[in-house]
């Protein structure tokens, strides 16, 4: 699977990411390396989610 990942650096120091494609779907890192692993992290994250069903 592909997804678009928008990558900032953050003034503070280090880089954040969005992912557009999943809402509210944001992660952070101190190195572009950390930042990449925690990227893969996030996504698992987010789509591990449960949702509610409607009965």
């Amino acid at each position: 699977m592909k997804l678009k990942t928008i990558i900032h650096k953050a003034e503070e120091g280090g880089y954040w990411a969005e992912i557009p494609a999943i809402p509210g779907c944001v992660t952070q890192g101190d190195s572009f390396e950390e930042l990449l692993k925690n990227i893969y992290e996030a996504v698992e994250a987010c789509l591990s989610v449960d949702t509610p069903t409607n009965l």
